[in-house]
């Protein structure tokens, strides 16, 4: 109610100030424009007395009768209400019709006698030392063959003129008055009939924001106020109506929520939790709605994964450990609100299994070395003892998948060791070096299909931090595919500086790969072509353990191939 009865003071006073500003401006225009106009009517009946008494004073001037002149004077300025003048061209006063002219001043150097004897009527408004009073005078010069003989002065009182003036002002004043409370209670009447319906909108407009949408206006007129309400209700209508959507959607949303297993967590961009679902409780039994999530996950890894989604704004998943358990971790920022979004998958039982399907293999490997190790042994005893090259034959098929199965467990042993270390030993480490003793462990081979092996490495890379181990086997298992895959052609090893990172490049032009492998190629026992990799005795665990020496070093890798027209890895490891 006080924002209603401020809107309608504020009409009321703007037509207040509008009303009284305009009155007094039209009292000021008006009370000027009456001072000039009495002014102006009273100079000019002036000046047709002065006009009507040359012809009586001429006369007095012909005799030289000075008396009967004043005389005249005086019995006309009491008749008329006038005072009259009459000065000589010299400026002696030779009648007036209030004093004695023998005891008044030469009159020579007054203003208005002035202007007169040079021939011009001379008008002055001044104080008269004579009568001790404000005057009006008016002069007009009387002349006999173009020579000033006299200067008739007539003259009014300035008080009866200003009485006359204060009595128009203060009619005008009353009259300003009533015209202003007569326009008061008009803006009144006016204001009420703008600020009822105004009053009505805004109390509308309050009941719309406490959220009744069901809130109408309703006007009986006909004007732009009725159609502001009637926009006001269809306003209204159409907000009422989304806000159902609204409604119905995030009730759908909620639900899909709740029903959702995996951990649901929103935050805002300063790092407080804006919207968690029941799955949470997986993750933590605390309360976090509200809350800074750093009040209830303390987890440095946790917070740089944060970190990185503000400053990347890219999506991206992490595994990630928390009180013994498990997590795949799924960031996504959410750019019209700057929210982040992170869902959490328990793997915690992927884990494990994985765990012991790792402590399996390595154990089966550990195991089966040594009896591996000694039948291949026997089977080499037997192979040089035995004579019948039917029997010599069997004895090479066992030698030959004794063999694959040796580099199979030694492949598994290697990935096992990656896999638990998970560790570098950074080293300098000069790479040409490296691969050209690569060149020389595969020379013979190399050789056999008359293959050309190119090392190009940029002049500006001299040294490489890195684990050389590590990276020998990398070379090595990237080299020994691009040879049996490769039946004639070359293969080249590139190695590039690129800013803070180099750049791998190991290139064959063999068989090739198709597009459909890409996604598994870097899986366990995963082959391309099984007969052909039985053939020439592939394990299946070469890519495998490539990927995780460059994992091991920060880094990444990418295959491009096409079906017969060779293969390319491409390396990118960070050069810190």
């Amino acid at each position: 109610m006080k924002r209603q009865s401020s809107f309608f003071k504020k009409i009321i006073s703007s037509f207040a100030i509008t009303i009284l500003s305009l009155m007094l401006l039209i009292y000021m225009f008006s009370s000027f424009a009456i001072k000039k106009h009495y002014k102006n009517t009273l100079t000019q009946n002036l000046i047709n007395i002065n006009k009507s008494l040359a012809y009586e004073i001429q006369d007095y001037f012909s005799n030289n009768d000075y008396n009967s002149l004043d005389k005249f004077v005086k019995d006309i300025g009491c008749q008329i209400n006038t005072r009259i003048t009459i000065i000589s061209a010299k400026g002696l006063v030779l009648a007036d019709s209030e004093k004695d002219p023998k005891l008044m001043e030469n009159h020579r150097y007054r203003p208005e006698i002035e202007k007169a004897i040079k021939g011009e009527n001379g008008m002055a408004m001044r104080y008269s030392k004579t009568l001790k009073t404000e005057m009006l005078y008016v002069t007009m010069p009387l002349s006999i063959n173009n020579e000033i003989f006299c200067v008739i002065r007539t003259s009014l009182f300035m008080n009866d003129v200003k009485k006359l003036i204060n009595d128009l002002s203060q009619k005008i004043m009353i009259i300003s008055f009533l015209v202003f409370l007569f326009s008061i209670v008009m803006s009144i009447i006016l204001s009420k009939y703008i600020s009822k319906p105004v009053e009505k909108l805004i109390s509308a407009a309050k009941q719309v924001s406490a959220g009744d949408f069901t809130t109408r206006v309703f006007l009986d007129r006909n004007d732009d106020i009725n159609i502001l309400a009637e926009s006001f209700n269809e306003m209204t209508e159409e907000i009422q109506n989304l806000f159902q959507k609204i409604k119905s959607e995030k009730n759908s949303l909620n639900c899909i929520i709740s029903s959702i297993d995996e951990a649901l967590l929103v935050i805002d961009i300063h790092g407080k939790v804006i919207l968690t679902n029941n799955g949470i409780k997986n993750v933590t039994d605390k309360e976090m709605q509200g809350r800074s999530f750093w009040e209830i996950i303390r987890d440095e890894n946790f917070e740089k994964f944060i970190t990185k989604i503000k400053e990347e704004k890219k999506n991206f998943s992490e595994e990630w450990k928390w009180q013994k358990k498990y997590f795949l971790c799924s960031f996504g920022y959410v750019y019209l609100k700057n929210e982040i979004v992170i869902v959490f998958h328990d793997i915690t039982k992927k884990k494990e299994m994985e765990m012991i399907k790792k402590d399996f293999v390595s154990n089966v490997s550990h195991e089966l070395r040594t009896p591996l190790t000694a039948i291949k042994g026997f089977v080499e005893t037997l192979k040089e003892e035995e004579k019948e090259q039917d029997k010599l034959h069997y004895f090479q098929i066992i030698e030959k998948h004794t063999n694959r199965l040796i580099n199979i467990v030694k492949d598994l042993l290697i990935l096992s060791n990656l896999e638990e270390t998970g560790k570098v030993q950074k080293e300098s480490i000069n790479l040409y070096k490296l691969v050209k003793d690569q060149e020389k462990v595969f020379e013979k081979r190399i050789n056999e299909k008359s293959l050309k092996f190119n090392i190009q490495i940029d002049d500006d890379l001299s040294e490489f931090f890195g684990d050389r181990f590590r990276l020998e086997q990398m070379f090595i298992n990237l080299i020994d595919n691009a040879i049996k895959y490769t039946d004639k052609g070359e293969i080249n090893v590139q190695i590039r500086n690129i800013t803070d990172k180099i750049e791998i490049i190991v290139r064959d032009t063999g068989i090739g790969i198709g597009e459909e492998h890409f996604n598994r190629l870097f899986e366990r026992f995963y082959v391309v072509d099984k007969s052909r990799s039985r053939k020439i005795g592939g394990t299946g665990l070469g890519l495998s353990i490539v990927k995780h020496i460059v994992l091991l070093h920060d880094g990444n890798i990418n295959v491009e191939s096409k079906t017969g027209k060779g293969t390319e890895f491409i390396i990118n490891l960070p050069n810190i």
